[in-house]
């Protein structure tokens, strides 16, 4: 049987981030509906042909430096550029295309998913093309707490599309 905890995640574009994540999702995929091809009797189904793809959630302890918080803040910045227009440069003229995922600071990344065996094996490898960060979640601090809960954090991603492949 599949065990929850037996995963790697790893993104590209978050190197600080990586070592940190304590979950994240598979997402699910659909097939957009038609109207079926009408029969004198009834609607026959006929499968849609565009994929709608959920999105990608990944939950992570942020560290006491902030690093991979800021990893992430600095990507959803740049891309909102909220002050000026100037901001957006560091990510969009570093490469020639938004597209580009080979090297660079660009717009997107990929990211894998590795899901492990009972052996703790690579066994299946999900790769996330051209994932870009959508959103990123509060960061609650309490002092009312009488354990140390160590402060999570969501981060929410669009893609591309993912590919799965069996290793």
């Amino acid at each position: 049987m599949l065990s929850p905890v037996g995963f790697r995640f790893l993104v590209k574009k978050l190197p600080k981030t990586n070592f940190f994540i304590q979950a994240c999702n598979l997402p699910g995929i659909a097939l957009n509906e038609s109207d079926g091809l009408p029969t004198p009797f009834t609607r026959l189904p006929v499968p849609g042909d565009h994929m709608t793809f959920n999105e990608l959630q990944i939950s992570f302890r942020v560290d006491e430096d902030f690093a991979n918080y800021i990893e992430l803040y600095n990507w959803i910045r740049a891309l909102g550029f909220p002050e000026k227009f100037q901001q957006a440069n560091t990510i969009y003229q570093t490469s020639n295309s938004i597209f580009s995922s080979a090297g660079g600071d660009t717009v997107f990344t990929d990211a894998t998913l590795m899901v492990l065996n009972s052996a703790m094996n690579p066994n299946i490898e999900v790769t996330f093309r051209q994932m870009v960060i959508i959103s990123l979640s509060d960061l609650t601090f309490d002092s009312r707490s009488p354990d140390i809960d160590y402060v999570e954090c969501n981060a929410t991603f669009r893609y591309r599309d993912f590919v799965i492949k069996k290793l």
